[in-house]
């Protein structure tokens, strides 16, 4: 008799694959001294989304691109600020939409690869 090989099922790391939409969300992430303290000490990333997205589709993409378990998103309007350039030059800064994510204890993700 014949033996059958048994075979083995893939190994499922619990996070779906990203899609484009998850990549679209994410423009970038906000660097500045406060947002690198806070990913330090707090597990924290700050990220710049796109405009019409909102908390939840914020921690599916995180959580599909990063695979990492997301425990908190807070979302704010950052809002345009006038400027000058010189003494003759007005302009503005655009506004924007950014994300601060709270990442599980225990898990940490690399933003800066080489």
């Amino acid at each position: 008799m014949a033996t059958a090989k048994k075979t083995e099922a893939p190994v499922k790391t619990g996070f779906q694959k990203p899609t484009e939409r998850d990549f679209a969300i994410i423009k970038k992430p906000v660097i500045t001294e406060k947002s690198m303290a806070q990913m330090q000490g707090n597990n924290k990333v700050t990220l710049r989304v796109i405009d019409d997205t909102n908390k939840a589709e914020v921690k599916l993409a995180f959580e599909r691109i990063f695979q990492v378990k997301v425990v908190d998103v807070r979302i704010l309007n950052v809002k345009p600020k006038l400027t000058t350039r010189g003494t003759r030059y007005h302009g503005a800064i655009q506004g924007y939409k950014k994300a601060i994510v709270t990442i599980a204890e225990g898990e940490a993700i690399d933003l800066f690869k080489e």
